[in-house]
């Protein structure tokens, strides 16, 4: 389960349980990004390219959300030390920042539902629900104040939204105009351009 740096310099990789990193020539071969022995999911990069968001499975809480702080070197990518981002008793996946870095998407059946949910980054404790009725997988469009997001019937829904005093509402939700997607189960199936 690929994901670009925001300079498309490198892949890092899902390669179970940890995460590895590979120049994107495919020079060096595939080098390791960190040392966990629980399997960790990928979820998104910040803009800046120096935040790596991911799920990673805890037997006692299931999948939570964790950021890893990451730098090129010389020799490539290094990683600082993982935070949580947010740790509970549901499920936690698909971690995706926002255009600006301010925020994380990210999927959680803490409803008894997956639906997506939209957390501040540095998390400060509020979240806001945006889908209604299931929602799993969600891309920030990168030139208007909208998230795609999809559902569990494979239609993709649109979230129009605004940011005032840094507090996030979602003024609208709607079906994007578009054929419904092939289930890939609980893998990503979509992405914005």
């Amino acid at each position: 389960f690929p994901v670009w740096t925001p300079d498309a310099g490198f892949l890092i990789l899902g390669s179970m349980p940890h995460l590895a990193w590979v120049r994107a020539d495919g020079s060096g071969g595939i080098q390791r990004l960190t040392n966990a022995s629980a399997l960790q999911s990928l979820g998104s990069f910040s803009p800046d390219g120096k935040t790596l968001a991911y799920a990673e499975f805890d037997q006692r809480h299931g999948f939570d959300l964790w950021t890893l702080p990451v730098q090129r070197t010389s020799q490539g990518l290094s990683a600082g030390t993982p935070s949580p981002f947010l740790q509970s008793p549901a499920f936690e996946t698909h971690p995706c920042f926002s255009p600006d870095g301010k925020w994380i998407s990210y999927a959680s059946n803490e409803s008894g539902t997956w639906e997506v949910y939209v957390r501040a980054f540095p998390d400060n404790g509020t979240r806001l629900k945006v889908s209604a009725g299931g929602g799993r997988i969600s891309r920030w469009s990168r030139t208007k104040p909208e998230l795609l997001f999809r559902t569990d019937s494979q239609r993709l829904m649109l979230a129009t939204y605004v940011v005032s005093a840094g507090k996030m509402e979602i003024k609208s939700i709607r079906e994007f105009p578009a054929p419904r997607l092939v289930d890939t189960g609980v893998l990503a199936n979509f992405d914005l351009a």
